[in-house]
């Protein structure tokens, strides 16, 4: 029997949704338009067309890699975040919506930096929070800054695709050294760390757990070994009057907030999600 586009995504919902998956609705629409071949607004035009039964048969390997584990954007190798289009691969982690708040943070304070800002995105994974300030703030100039070489490769592919070459570049640094003398004069920098303890990586979800490069996860026995760090190291490459910006796990605020005021940083605000929990934590370089 023939099947159509629409009852194509029923079913594939109704099994994601059974499974457990909160996102069913999106990522059913995801992995049947990357196995057409189709746009968004294509499969919204051909919802009541049959599809072929190599298509079916695809979604169906497709759904079935869900449903082992892993993530959506790794199937299809792309993402979404802060309307941005992203190439992802199982190198860095998957963008998440509760970053967007370390996003919306970072593009404010870039753009009240003035013209010429400079921003850095520390800890860069695709570059999603880097290439937002960017892309939101014209008159920026973004550095994207990770310890994966894989993950730099990744950066420079995001930013070809958003046409953000002419004033975004990739580098390959280390959060945990001291940064080089080309990394400096910054007005801000953003960085989502590593914040898993690492004796609890083994305990995560196993999307997130057995598919998620652990290198992206783990911030050491208490989960605050990057941001001891970065707020001890590269201070100095703030100008003064330069704010650092962190996303940090549950509960790390309070932890975070010390960290840096036991390293001369001022101003110390943090920020909460859309769920309520205190998410981003920033504090400025008076000296």
């Amino acid at each position: 029997m023939a099947t159509t586009y629409n009852n194509l995504y029923l079913d594939a919902r109704s099994r994601l949704r059974a499974a457990g998956i909160e996102g069913a609705q999106l990522e059913a629409r995801e992995l049947i338009c990357y196995a057409a071949n189709k746009t968004r607004d294509e499969f919204l035009r051909d919802y009541t067309l049959y599809v072929s039964e190599q298509v079916e048969q695809r979604t169906g390997e497709l759904i079935a890699r869900r449903l082992s584990g892993e993530p959506v954007a790794y199937i299809i190798g792309e993402w979404e975040f802060y309307g941005l289009g992203l190439d992802i691969s199982p190198d860095v982690l998957v963008p998440r919506t509760d970053s967007e708040v370390l996003a919306a943070r970072a593009i404010a304070l870039t753009r009240a930096a003035g013209d010429s800002a400079r921003m850095l995105d520390l800890c860069a994974g695709s570059g999603c929070i880097g290439l937002a300030v960017a892309t939101h703030v014209p008159a920026c100039r973004v550095v994207l800054a990770d310890a994966s070489e894989r993950a730099v490769q990744l950066c420079k592919r995001n930013t070809r695709r958003n046409d953000l070459l002419g004033r975004v570049t990739s580098v390959h640094a280390d959060a945990k050294e001291a940064p080089s003398s080309a990394l400096w004069e910054f007005d801000v920098i953003a960085s989502n760390p590593p914040y898993i303890k690492s004796g609890e990586i083994a305990q995560l979800e196993r999307t997130v757990r057995d598919f998620e490069p652990h290198m992206a996860l783990d911030g050491g026995p208490d989960g605050l070994d990057f941001y001891r760090a970065i707020a001890a190291k590269w201070k100095r490459a703030l100008r003064v009057g330069g704010v650092i910006v962190f996303e940090v796990g549950m509960g790390q605020a309070p932890s975070v907030e010390m960290i840096l005021a036991q390293h001369g940083f001022g101003n110390i605000l943090t920020h909460p999600d859309t769920h309520g929990i205190w998410r981003v934590v920033e504090g400025t370089a008076n000296d």
